[in-house]
């Protein structure tokens, strides 16, 4: 049986996802976040040495990180869904799509979520201003440029597609439809497109499952 290690406000959503999509049976073990800290709480340290979520467990293999997850479990218990044939130029795009995700698109928007934070925060009122102008700065030199590179990319390469890959859902949707819901709540990426497969990802049974069995994705 798979285990889910599933930490509340979290990007397990994506693996609950996948894993009713495949029609795999699952079990989901919950960890809560330390109120003050928001940090992951040590039992996850137990599972994977860096206490992160999400971890899976299949038997003896413990994986960690979504994009790692997303593989194991389509190529360990897929048997051939959600991932275009090998050679194609859909796999290729399937492949590309399931780094992105994490590699390109998530940094600048966590980047936008700690300047709102340094902006927000509570300090000393004669700090106030400095704090705000830094994290002006880092919207205005680095987060806005690339945001907006980035959806201008995302919104023409679904031009063509229905999905990420091609026209039938695969694993990669499923990896890119974190980072498009932290688009549409940070960066307000409201372009067609990006809409369109937003809401073609959330009208999907499974997702709604994931959610219910889950709990609501957390975007901050």
């Amino acid at each position: 049986m798979i285990t889910v290690h599933h930490l509340e406000r979290s990007r397990s959503h994506r693996v609950l996802w996948l894993l009713e999509e495949l029609g795999v049976p699952y079990e989901i073990v919950r960890y809560a976040r330390d109120p003050k800290t928001m940090l992951a709480p040590p039992e996850l340290r137990a599972i994977h040495p860096l206490g992160k979520s999400p971890v899976i467990t299949d038997g003896d293999a413990t994986i960690a990180e979504s994009g790692a997850i997303l593989e194991y479990l389509v190529e360990r218990h897929g048997g051939g869904k959600l991932v275009p044939a090998v050679g194609t130029p859909a796999h290729l795009r399937y492949r590309y799509f399931m780094h992105y995700a994490e590699g390109s698109l998530m940094p600048p928007l966590l980047v936008k979520l700690i300047a709102s934070r340094i902006a927000g925060a509570k300090m000393p009122f004669f700090a106030r201003p400095i704090a705000r102008k830094i994290a002006s700065s880092i919207e205005d030199s680095f987060v806005s440029p690339n945001l907006t590179r980035h959806l201008a990319f995302l919104e023409s390469e679904l031009a063509s597609r229905t999905w990420f890959a091609g026209d039938e859902l695969t694993a990669a949707d499923i990896q890119m439809s974190y980072p498009l819901e932290a688009a549409a709540t940070r960066a307000g990426a409201n372009t067609p497109n990006i809409m369109r497969v937003l809401t073609a990802m959330r009208a999907r049974p499974a997702y709604a499952k994931a959610i219910e069995r889950g709990g609501p994705i957390m975007i901050d």
